[in-house]
């Protein structure tokens, strides 16, 4: 093994996947899937057991990651919103001696922001209202002699290309050109040389639920919960509205049929193939496809740990694996994310500091993923902003606090002004009510009590100590008044501390 000399400061190596909600790993009771990898990175990690985004969809919860903000404050709310005028990244908050590194998916239209070297990996590459640049995956796999659809469609460019890129061979998916790129970049530090930050942000396992190790997983018999293909009852309008197959459906284009393969010819107007969600079985086979998707990610996540090894800096690098949001995969007779649902909001968060703890340790109580840019900066001994929302986690890791009192927040905006074009296709278009524009707010109480509220919409209360399926919604129960009067006055207080101007309660 190659052994270099430890800087002084530690790395920070982040590894973000897109859509992989949290129950897709052993250490979070997932005693099937195929994940080698990651159950070893696990071992040796901080296993946060509850794990919540700041919203539950791409940019805007990725942006929390970045700047230890709120959506509402860092103002990207939507994909494709940009961040708000002077908000800084992580990037601009460790010191000048790191090289700053960003592989894969960005997800922002403002340009690189503090990154020394940036790599993008979207189809095709966008810059504002540019679609002319190809991007660097898109490049790469030229060169490999891969022939593309052609079509002059932009809309239509983007979603062919992901169906298509999803059913190439595996050495040709992006999680191969990703780890490949990472892998490369942490191989090629030498002795003495600056510490890093590096973000290896993965695509997999979002949809389309298709990939190389489709068939890994038979449908019939991988597990699923009561919550499954089961329209919910006695919930909100929204909730109720993205589970319905008629034109009112919020999610009527998917239940009619979610593209896993794509007919490549002259003229490429549709895509065949669809898996059927009508019944249970199509919604099985999507969901078997989504978790091969995982077990994909998995093997080149592992390439990227076996690099870090080989390097000689693992005992000097913080490493970081989480993703943006879940998806739903058919709980609910759900489909993606923007739902405050668990499998939609709660994530896989492992974070490993070899100098604090070399074995598995699982922390209990709730986080939030806008305490990870505060908790990075503690661990490298650099001041923390007053201005950021999140906390630091620090003290957790070194077992002087804990999360037992913790109660989280998350939010979603709505599409208000927002240019609906720039908007990912189902937020939107298919929400023929248009209930997706309403804005709602959603507290995890430390003692494990889920409460939704939003303006013109029925609210919920679930107790997910003994309805972690989130069945039964308890708003009206008598017996729970008090514990609602509680919670809606939290809602409150935290809108006041963080400058939250929507007006969700009386």
């Amino acid at each position: 093994m190659k052994v270099s000399k430890l800087q002084t400061r530690p790395n920070i190596l982040i590894i973000n996947s897109d859509q992989q909600r949290f129950d897709t790993l052993s250490c979070y009771g997932n005693d099937w899937i195929k994940t080698p990898n990651l159950n070893s990175l696990a071992k040796d990690s901080f296993v946060f057991e509850n794990a919540y985004v700041t919203q539950p969809v791409c940019a805007p919860s990725r942006a929390s990651i970045l700047t230890g903000l709120y959506p509402h404050t860092h103002g990207a709310v939507g994909n494709g919103i940009r961040l708000n005028s002077g908000t800084k990244t992580i990037t601009e908050l460790i010191p000048d001696d790191y090289q700053k590194i960003c592989h894969g998916k960005w997800h922002h239209t403002e340009p690189q922001q503090g990154f020394e070297k940036m790599t993008t990996a979207h189809f095709p590459q966008i810059e504002g209202n540019d679609y002319s640049d190809l991007s660097d995956y898109h490049k790469w796999l030229i060169s490999k002699g891969v022939n593309f659809p052609d079509t002059n469609k932009v809309e239509e460019n983007q979603q062919i290309f992901a169906v298509f890129q999803n059913n190439l061979p595996e050495e040709l998916t992006q999680a191969s050109f990703i780890s490949e790129l990472t892998s490369k970049e942490i191989l090629d530090i030498k002795e003495n040389t600056k510490p890093f930050l590096l973000l290896a942000n993965f695509y997999e396992p979002h949809a389309p639920f298709t990939g190389p190790l489709n068939g890994l997983y038979d449908p019939e018999k991988i597990p699923v919960g009561p919550a499954f293909a089961k329209k919910p009852e006695n919930v909100s309008h929204y909730n109720t509205s993205r589970a319905e197959d008629d034109e009112t459906g919020f999610n009527k284009s998917y239940i009619d049929g979610v593209h896993k393969s794509v007919h490549v010819n002259d003229s490429i107007t549709s895509c065949d193939d669809c898996y059927d969600l009508s019944d249970e079985m199509g919604w099985r086979e999507l969901r078997a496809n989504y978790m091969a998707n995982v077990t994909l990610l998995d093997k080149y996540v592992g390439k990227v740990l076996d690099a870090l090894s080989e390097s000689g800096q693992s005992e000097n690098t913080i490493v970081v694996f989480t993703s943006d949001h879940g998806d739903m995969l058919g709980d609910h007779r759900h489909l993606h994310k923007r739902s405050f649902y668990e499998e939609s909001s709660k994530v896989p968060l492992l974070i490993k500091v070899p100098w604090i703890s070399k074995e598995q340790k699982f922390v209990s109580g709730n986080i939030s993923l806008v305490d990870l840019l505060p908790t990075l900066l503690d661990l490298i001994d650099q001041k923390i902003p007053e201005n950021l929302q999140g906390s630091s986690r620090k003290k957790v890791l070194l077992g002087q606090e804990n999360l037992d009192d913790n109660d989280v927040f998350y939010e979603w905006n709505g599409v208000g002004n927002i240019d609906l074009n720039k908007q990912t296709i189902g937020v939107t278009q298919d929400d023929k009510s248009g209930i997706s524009s309403t804005p709602r707010r959603c507290i995890v109480s430390s003692d494990r009590w889920k409460l939704t509220v939003a303006p013109n919409d029925s609210s919920e209360l679930f107790d997910l100590n003994n309805d972690p399926s989130e069945l039964i919604n308890k708003i009206s129960d008598p017996s729970c008044k008090s514990r609602i009067e509680l919670m809606e006055n939290k809602i409150k207080r935290w809108q006041i501390q963080t400058e939250d101007s929507e007006k969700l309660l009386d």
